[in-house]
């Protein structure tokens, strides 16, 4: 006879295996995988864009600030 604790781990069990064969996680993990990389690419360069404006922002701020902004 199995446990409350086993016969719970076995529904989870049960309940991703079907999630895992449904179509839409399929689709969604394929298209995960693929995007990926772009992903990846667009939060770097748009990390790299808001630390270039950020800085022209600080630049800006020290002249219009005569030299005292920190």
């Amino acid at each position: 006879m199995e446990t409350k604790e086993e016969r719970i781990a076995r529904r989870h069990r049960e309940r991703d295996e079907q999630m895992k064969a449904s179509p839409g996680y399929l689709t969604f993990s394929i298209m995960f995988t693929l995007a990926y990389p772009f992903i990846a690419v667009f939060t770097f360069v748009m990390s790299g864009l808001l630390a270039l404006f950020s800085g022209i922002s600080k630049a800006a701020a020290w002249v219009v600030s005569g030299g005292k902004s920190k």
